[in-house]
């Protein structure tokens, strides 16, 4: 969907915009014209197609549904408008916040066209910040801080649904993950990963982020997070009107509480089993492995009954074992024989053949393709303000970005 907007944008360099006000031509000869330039003339010139497209869209009635009027007067500039600077500034290769006063002056060559400067711009954001949660731990006595940015999720699941990205009534998949944001910004706190940011989660399906929440960098990955997932998504269901048949997440979701959440709403999950390396030695007796082939390379794969996880419920536990190998490429022994890496899988789908779910689980690295896109191309890297929620309407504000170039 977003190289549909790049393709587009692949003028936007190259092409010259000439306004009918700006040109006059005269027929040299029956073969040729030219094409006289009298006042401005931008390089920038595709952007204005991807103006026309976005107004269209009806944005701006839309944004205002979910945020409220801005500002009192009828003079302030909306937050459409506001999304709209944004949005142009990242898709002509603007880099943070600042860029869109070095670009404003070409947007303001489209006829008719008014869009707010930097300052208007972030101090538009810092309007819609919304009061952080703060969860205090019942072992280490500590508390930690989230933002589950309600309104900004909502307006986010209904632009996806203006756009007709997700069909409402469709079985999708749905994906979550945790990333990690170094950041030195005021409350940015130092995490595991070894620097100061932040550690939101994020969903997806199919590759489109449909909601997330912002976390203090130093928070556990499974604190809380079936609240988060709880909010995300009954919230998808409702917005988008789609079932959730599918649930995959890594082994930050591997938990009592995030299982039992996740299970009442969706039809099958599959999460990344923690602390494989435990086990190994009930892994060891198995008797019954299967070779296939996954991603090109073989491996014996099992399936045991996991029982002991939740008082009377019994989940299947996919095993994954694949020989440990030597940087010549040869298998390493020990006095047991053989040593294997194990791997496993917790779902409730009891019916779909081992490589058949080894093979969708891994197919969930391609979500993560999406903070690749937002770091680099829409400015998460650049966070412009020195607070976790403020940073949060800024991340919103760039994901919207990313999900409109779809249009």
């Amino acid at each position: 969907m977003r190289n549909k907007v790049l393709k587009t944008l692949g003028y936007v360099r190259n092409f010259t915009y000439l306004g009918a006000a700006n040109i006059t031509s005269k027929q040299k000869s029956d073969m040729t014209k030219v094409a006289i330039k009298i006042e401005n003339i931008t390089s920038f010139g595709g952007i204005y197609h991807i103006m026309d497209v976005f107004s269209k869209l009806g944005f701006e009635k839309l944004t205002e549904s979910v945020l409220g009027k801005r500002g009192s007067s009828g003079k302030a500039f909306s937050h459409g408008s506001i999304f709209g600077s944004l949005f142009f500034s990242y898709l002509c290769g603007g880099e943070c916040l600042e860029d869109i006063n070095a670009l404003i002056g070409q947007f303001k060559q489209r006829p008719d066209t008014l869009l707010p400067g930097a300052d208007t711009v972030g101090r538009g954001l810092k309007e819609l910040t919304e009061k952080n949660i703060v969860y205090k731990s019942e072992t280490s006595d500590k508390s930690y801080s989230f933002n589950t940015a309600e309104k900004l999720n909502t307006l986010l699941l209904r632009m996806i649904r203006r756009m007709g990205l997700i069909k409402a009534g469709s079985h999708v998949d749905l994906d979550f993950d945790h990333q990690f944001i170094p950041s030195h910004k005021f409350d940015a706190k130092y995490s595991y990963k070894q620097d100061f940011g932040y550690f939101p989660g994020w969903a997806s399906i199919g590759g489109i982020i449909v909601g997330g929440e912002n976390r203090d960098g130093n928070t556990n990955v499974r604190f809380h997070q079936e609240d988060t997932l709880r909010r995300i998504m009954d919230r998808v269901t409702s917005e988008l009107g789609v079932v959730i048949e599918r649930f995959r997440a890594d082994c930050g979701s591997f938990s009592k509480e995030i299982i039992q959440t996740v299970e009442q709403r969706c039809n099958t999950f599959y999460i990344r089993a923690a602390n494989c390396d435990s086990r190994c030695e009930d892994f060891r007796q198995l008797k019954e492995w299967k070779s296939v082939e996954v991603g090109y390379e073989r491996c014996d794969v099992t399936s045991i009954s996991m029982d002991n996880l939740i008082e009377r419920k019994s989940y299947r536990l996919v095993v994954q074992r694949s020989p440990l190998k030597d940087k010549e490429g040869k298998q390493q022994t020990d006095v047991f024989g053989v040593i294997y890496t194990y791997r496993c899988i917790l779902t409730n789908n009891w019916t779909s053949t081992e490589k058949d779910i080894i093979t969708f689980y891994n197919e969930r690295g391609a979500s993560e393709k999406n903070f690749d896109i937002q770091n680099n191309d829409f400015g998460w890297s650049h966070l412009p303000f020195s607070f976790m929620a403020e940073n949060m309407v800024f991340k919103h504000y760039v994901i919207y970005n990313e999900t409109c170039s779809g249009i």
